[in-house]
């Protein structure tokens, strides 16, 4: 059976990402970096989204930050509200070290940012890079870095609606709620680096090995 892997990134071309809210890739914040793309710290602090939707998929990548770097990965991003993430749910990238936000497990690396936090973790030292896998499937979603499952949840379910209305994101009424949009990477005004990134559609019943 064919694998449906999609290149989203290979080491040269932006040609599968444009900016948030923008029809073009905002070259000023982003640069392809020795076969990275890499965010431009003080450029155009525009996060990026895939110009395909997905609904269920598997995305894999490695990211690697600067000390206190932070970033994010989301996903069924919609256009419309004011940022990605208000309406993508965002697993976190960052230096926990150097970072507040690594104090609380919630906001560290891995989570499912200001809800869950990762279970597990096996976080690599800064300059080096980690493997991320995200998988979301019928609403079932899964976190993993560097081979280890850190988190699962649903999306419409009785326990995260209670985690979203006690956090930030009860003001947004799209947040989590969409079943297709955009992978979304974020720039928050700091260095960080993104490789290896592919992406494959699959179907609520293949949940992948």
């Amino acid at each position: 059976m064919d694998s449906g892997w999609t290149v989203l990134f290979d080491g040269a071309t932006t040609s599968a990402w444009r900016g948030y809210g923008r029809d073009s890739f905002p070259a000023g914040g982003w640069v392809v970096e020795k076969g990275t793309l890499k965010t431009v710290a003080t450029g155009d602090r525009c996060d990026i989204i895939t110009r395909d939707r997905y609904t269920d998929f598997e995305l894999e990548l490695e990211w690697s930050v600067s000390p206190g770097g932070n970033s994010g990965i989301m996903y069924h991003v919609v256009e419309g509200p004011a940022t990605a993430w208000q309406s993508g749910p965002e697993m976190q990238v960052l230096d926990d070290d150097k970072h507040k936000d690594g104090k609380e497990p919630k906001t560290s690396a891995g989570a499912l940012y200001a809800l869950i936090a990762p279970k597990d973790k096996s976080l690599r030292p800064v300059g080096e890079f980690n493997a991320t896998r995200l998988l979301a499937y019928g609403n079932h979603v899964e976190h993993w870095l560097n081979g280890r499952k850190l988190l699962e949840y649903d999306l419409g379910s009785e326990a995260l609606g209670v985690l979203i209305a006690n956090s930030k994101f009860k003001d947004y009424p799209r947040f989590a709620r969409e079943k297709e949009g955009h992978v979304a990477l974020q720039h928050h005004g700091d260095d960080v680096w993104f490789r290896n990134v592919r992406i494959r559609r699959i179907t609520p019943t293949q949940e992948s090995k």
